[in-house]
């Protein structure tokens, strides 16, 4: 309801357009029959009307009923040209018609009805009727043609943009998941990798394991809040929306904190003054949060080489760790690498990643901004 009055559906008043434009048309080409010399009852010319009215009004519910509408339109139409001595411009509700059962998909119910169009009106021809010759159906069957090629190319557009809607939607349903891949395998491996070393240490060193106790306390309220902004996209459009900003090239230091608080020795940062886009940061930003979470899968206690440099066109990082340390308690299978893959391609950036010769683990990605990527 808007300002105390009903407003009816788009579709409604798109069905009540179509039957009212249809209607004007045909009475306009049928006022002969009311103002001109008298060549019928008037009795037989209020059945006409009522034909009329009967035809276009069934176009209201054309895109609801688009093939029982069309056969009520012909069968009318075609009472209608038997039954008065007017030639009205009633064909083109068929046409309307016709038209709505070919966008509605109904390929082989317009043809059909059209076929059955251009034979009735042919009957007719021979039976006698000398307003439709031999060209007139000619043309009649080319308009007939053109009308259902017109409707099923509509259908088909339609759909095209759906499936393109539905691919969408399915990309963005994997984008999401591998959000939630990257938040919840790095800080489930780190509370994993905390966990160990306190129950490890709490006796003999207490101090220690308090302090693993305080990281995993603060990896798991991190968690929360990474949680929380990649889930914000699913909520829905009348509830508040998230607060929390993405991560970005800002949060690569609270990373490298929340590594050193599980045991890695981690060197670097973020150098350069470039602002790269906000996708290239959040790239950047899981790329070594996976690059962390594989090393304190492999090794806990590693150095650790972390380097981010903003170019002037693209962003370099690296990630580099010794391989060395105590083994890690087993934490699950990971797809980190695969991760970073994905991260890459989606911007048309470089990756590579692998063991190095000298031992440990090797992360290196050349991320191009916007206008670098979209020239390749």
């Amino acid at each position: 309801m808007m300002g105390g009055r009903l407003i009816p559906p788009a579709g409604r008043v798109r069905d009540a357009a179509l039957a009212g434009g249809v209607l004007a048309v045909v009475a306009v080409s049928s006022l002969k029959s009311l103002v001109g010399p008298r060549e019928e009852p008037w009795a037989a010319t209020a059945f006409d009307w009522a034909l009329i009215l009967f035809a276009c009004g069934a176009l209201f519910f054309a895109r609801r009923r688009p093939v029982a509408v069309a056969a009520l339109v012909l069968v009318a139409t075609g009472v209608y040209y038997v039954a008065s001595l007017h030639d009205g411009g009633l064909m083109i509700a068929v046409i309307a018609a016709l038209y709505a059962v070919a966008a509605a998909g109904r390929l082989q119910a317009a043809v059909v009805l059209a076929a059955l169009t251009v034979i009735a009106t042919g009957a007719g021809t021979l039976l006698g009727n000398r307003d439709v010759n031999g060209v007139a159906l000619f043309m009649l069957t080319g308009w007939l043609v053109a009308v259902v090629a017109l409707g099923w190319v509509r259908h088909s557009r339609i759909a095209y943009l759906r499936e393109a809607e539905r691919r969408a939607a399915g990309e963005e349903r994997l984008r999401i998941a591998r959000e939630l891949h990257d938040v919840v395998g790095h800080h489930l491996s780190l509370i994993n990798v905390q966990a160990g070393t306190s129950l490890h240490r709490f006796h003999r060193d207490p101090a220690q394991g308090e302090a693993a106790l305080a990281a995993i306390k603060a990896s798991s309220r991190e968690a929360l809040r990474d949680l929380r902004a990649t889930l914000g996209v699913l909520r829905q459009a009348d509830e508040e929306a998230p607060t929390a900003p993405p991560p970005s090239l800002d949060g690569i230091g609270g990373l490298i904190g929340t590594a050193r608080a599980a045991g890695l020795t981690v060197h670097g940062g973020v150098t350069g003054e470039a602002d790269p886009p906000t996708e290239v940061g959040l790239a950047a930003y899981r790329i070594v949060q996976e690059s962390l979470t594989n090393a304190l899968r492999n090794a806990v206690a590693a150095e650790v080489t972390v380097s981010v440099e903003r170019g002037p066109g693209a962003l370099l990082v690296g990630v580099a760790d010794d391989g060395r340390g105590s083994p890690a308690p087993p934490a699950g299978p990971g797809s980190g690498v695969d991760g970073m893959r994905e991260q890459a391609r989606a911007l048309a950036a470089e990756l590579t990643a692998g063991p190095r010769p000298g031992g440990g683990f090797l992360v290196r990605a050349r991320l191009p901004y916007g206008n670098e990527a979209r020239k390749r």
